[in-house]
């Protein structure tokens, strides 16, 4: 199966509203190009010094997600061109992210991570520091950033049962922040949750984005990442 082929029987399977990121991390340019052959036009990368030259190098209408844990200190070296940070864990990082993006006089498009799993490995906000920083109100002030949603990692394990839990919760409490705080905000739509080994779950649950790398790609080359 050429990666055409894979992203193609992909596609056939993911209801309207659902969108595709295609996690390119470790990928070289050349997957990454016969993806866009295809059609593909959003990817997901994790490291600013990874995504970087594959910006500079490849098509410029392709809307790179950056998918991973964002340190402040790399958040200038993709402030000119992301078009979604799916990892906002602080209300910090927000605010950083808003002060590069106004130097660049961007507006960047961000999602709310939460953490959902029984992982201690996962970073995110808990559901209460979620309320707790969306109550003070200081990010209606940051106009350089638009939360357009929240994003969630389910527990890395074979139980589905437990990965169902995990995404429902993350959903419901979309539906109760979409009310509470975004309830006139067209921007605010987007759910990430889902990948290769889950992604049917979170769909289920009401993902809008699904981040897949390895059903598109193979497996990852970490020796040349």
């Amino acid at each position: 199966m050429t990666i055409t082929d894979n992203l193609n029987k992909l596609r056939s399977e993911l209801p309207d509203g659902v969108q595709l990121v295609a996690v390119s991390k470790f990928h070289p340019n050349e997957a990454i190009e016969e993806a866009y052959r295809a059609g593909q036009r959003i990817f997901g990368e994790s490291r600013a010094q990874e995504m970087q030259p594959k910006h500079a190098a490849l098509p410029k209408d392709i809307r790179w997600h950056f998918i991973g844990h964002l340190q402040t200190n790399k958040i200038k070296q993709i402030i000119a061109y992301v078009d979604l940070i799916h990892g906002i864990d602080s209300f910090k990082l927000l605010a950083e992210v808003n002060r590069h993006a106004a130097a660049a006089e961007r507006t960047i498009n961000c999602l709310l991570q939460l953490h959902i799993a029984e992982e201690e490995t996962k970073f995110g906000f808990s559901f209460d520091e979620c309320r707790r920083m969306l109550d003070d109100g200081a990010w209606q002030k940051l106009t350089n950033i638009r939360i357009c949603g929240l994003m969630g990692m389910a527990t890395d394990t074979d139980n589905t049962e437990q990965i169902r839990k995990e995404f429902c919760s993350l959903s419901n409490f979309f539906a109760e922040v979409k009310s509470t705080w975004f309830a006139r905000d067209e921007a605010f739509k987007e759910l990430s949750m889902g990948m290769s080994h889950d992604y049917h779950i979170a769909i289920e649950a009401g993902s809008t984005l699904i981040r897949v790398g390895s059903k598109i790609f193979g497996e990852r080359n970490y020796t040349n990442g």
